[in-house]
């Protein structure tokens, strides 16, 4: 016999059990004689492990696993209700004894396997078995990062209306990925975290296709092209941007140009941007276009609030930008108070001020809004949709004030729009405060050590919903960077407080009275 060939047990003891569990080389099978038929596989079931050898074969050489019900065909190990197949060891019989062969398929053929099984668990959203297929990958010694970019290519086509925090999340869950270097365990959380949440987004989603046709790029008609909603023209000019291979800092500025245009989505399309020049960098080139088909078309499809009554000082202070001499900020506890277009206004007299000084200042504002966040509101039951508010409102300024410093040092004409969109932030926020904060009770006295506190805490985050780990996650490495790029910076202080009651304050997400009622309102008034 080949050496791969290894003697497990005799014939007839196994026609006297019937099945049984043989150890041979470090494996545990399972045997079973079904009426003459002889057959070895894994004796753990690979769905959650529970012994095979427990499980019910019937007279077709079905194996059902009687624990979850998933069932087998021996014959070839083909899963007939549940998920993974089962591994299936050829036997032979000599001179009255079984033996398997133990031999193992090619490499490519097992990592083909793992990949197919985690797209099968992908397009369930079976969390355990996206981890199992993630860890079995890693065994065969295989890039983990691989897989997120697999998952990414699975999930840019089926977001009907362009990226979602999954992708922006993944940028950051990578970051911690390689923070962790020679902590598997850790490392592989990153990116369970990360193909779960795109899988959880789209679970159930069809395809929704890009136009195949590819322009030339220009930043001037792409830019036209996002305004006027042209999802088409736009695509086609990121196709050929990545076909012709323009430098990315080209893309960028454009991109970043685009998402800023506006008051666009709450911040999110200025944030999305750069998250995606992150991953591209760390997955290469191979993700480049399914990120950037899906950022376009999300930035095509966002809302512009700047559009609404809510915010029509927007404009007006962003076209008069720098023809004021005022460079005196004023308390940051008045400004914080301020409305949305007293504080539009306000901003653009202090225009003449370093922008990065300015910038500090708005920080500073919306951190002590939200160290002030009027907690009661998040249970109101009888205020308005317009007023429906909760934690996620507030930390997106931090978030976004991280993209706006990433953004606005390499693109400088692009202060103005981001400075004043802070001022939005501030402004909004402000209706949803308390009308006297007190930053102490937040205080944090050794910040490094809260940050390797807040980002361990992230690696079992007990959060079931992913849009709300994936506010924490982004939150603590936005604030993290601010606090490390900005030393010594007066807004410092408020941010690390903000941060400290989110993290330790009770988050509300599902409000089911106040929705009916609002409902019930709407119906009532409207039909």
């Amino acid at each position: 016999m080949p050496d791969n060939w290894v003697r497990a047990i005799s014939e007839q003891e196994l026609k006297a059990k019937r099945s049984t569990v043989v150890r041979v080389a470090g494996k545990q099978l399972a045997m079973f004689d079904n009426d003459g038929d002889i057959f070895a596989c894994n004796n753990r079931c690979p769905h959650e492990g529970y012994p095979l050898s427990e499980g019910s074969l019937d007279s077709s050489c079905v194996l059902t696993c009687n624990w979850h019900n998933w069932k087998f065909d021996l014959c070839d190990g083909s899963n007939l209700y549940g998920g993974d197949e089962l591994r299936i060891y050829p036997i032979d019989i000599r001179d009255g004894d079984i033996w398997v062969d133990l031999s193992e398929p090619p490499l490519e053929e097992r990592r083909r396997q793992v990949l197919e099984n985690l797209r099968d668990a992908y397009d369930d959203h079976e969390y355990d078995r996206i981890a199992r297929e993630v860890g079995r990958w890693q065994l065969l010694g295989a890039d983990p990062v691989d897989t997120v970019a697999a998952a990414i290519d699975w999930s840019y086509d089926r977001m009907e209306f362009g990226w979602t925090h999954a992708f922006a999340g993944t940028a950051d869950w990578l970051t911690l990925y390689d923070e962790h270097a020679g902590d598997l365990e850790t490392q592989l959380i990153c990116v369970l975290e990360s193909i779960g949440h795109m899988s959880d987004d789209l679970l159930r989603e069809s395809t929704f296709p890009y136009t195949e046709k590819r322009s030339h790029f220009s930043e001037s008609d792409f830019l036209d092209a996002v305004e006027t909603e042209d999802e088409a023209r736009a695509v086609a000019m990121i196709r050929g941007a990545v076909h012709d291979e323009v430098d990315y800092r080209e893309v960028h500025a454009a991109l970043a140009r685009a998402a800023l245009a506006h008051y666009n989505d709450f911040g999110h399309s200025l944030i999305y941007v750069e998250k995606v020049g992150g991953l591209i960098s760390r997955l290469g080139s191979r993700v480049a276009l399914p990120l950037l088909l899906s950022l376009v078309r999300g930035i095509v499809f966002a809302t512009r609030e700047d559009k609404i009554p809510e915010f029509r000082g927007y404009a007006k202070a962003l076209k008069h930008w720098g023809t004021t001499e005022c460079d005196a900020p004023p308390d940051v506890d008045g400004y914080r108070r301020l409305g949305i277009n007293k504080a539009l206004e306000l901003t653009h007299k202090l225009s003449a001020n370093e922008p990065e000084q300015l910038f500090d200042f708005l920080l500073g504002a919306n951190c002590i809004n939200m160290v002030g966040f009027d907690l009661q509101l998040q249970n109101h039951i009888d205020r308005t949709v317009d007023d429906n508010v909760s934690w996620l409102d507030f930390t997106h300024t931090i978030t976004f004030a991280d993209a706006v410093w990433q953004a606005c040092r390499e693109l400088p004409d692009t202060w103005p729009a981001a400075l004043l969109q802070l001022a939005c932030f501030s402004g909004r926020n402000a209706g949803f405060t308390v009308s006297e904060v007190d930053c102490a009770p937040w205080r944090v006295e050794d910040p490094d050590r809260f940050f390797a506190d807040s980002v361990e805490h992230l690696f079992d985050h007990a959060r079931e919903e992913y849009i709300v780990s994936v506010h924490l996650l982004k939150t603590v490495l936005a604030a993290r960077r601010l606090y490390r790029q900005r030393p010594g910076a007066p807004s410092t202080e408020p941010l690390l407080a903000a941060l400290n009651r989110f993290l330790n304050e009770p988050l509300k997400r599902k409000h089911v009275r106040r929705t009916m009622r609002q409902a019930m309102s709407f119906v009532d008034r409207d039909g």
